[in-house]
């Protein structure tokens, strides 16, 4: 799999990912569902490759198309 999510991005993915996830137990019963979005920024920050940056044709790593091996 290509990464196409920098450092930088990946950090702050994942910390938003938290934050959301962090939501789930503050919130009443049909919001805080929402909350379980916050999921998807952790998965992409983890995986290092995001869909829609994908067909968008973005990347925000360094050296881009760079495999997953560090």
């Amino acid at each position: 799999m290509t990464r196409n999510i920098g450092t930088a991005d990946r950090a702050i993915r994942l910390v938003l990912g938290v934050l959301a996830l962090g939501l789930y137990g503050a919130l009443d019963a049909p919001w805080k569902y929402l909350a379980l979005a916050g999921l998807i920024p952790i998965g992409t920050a983890l995986t290092g490759n995001c869909p829609l940056y994908t067909l968008l044709g973005i990347s925000t790593c360094r050296s881009s198309g760079s495999e997953g091996s560090r």
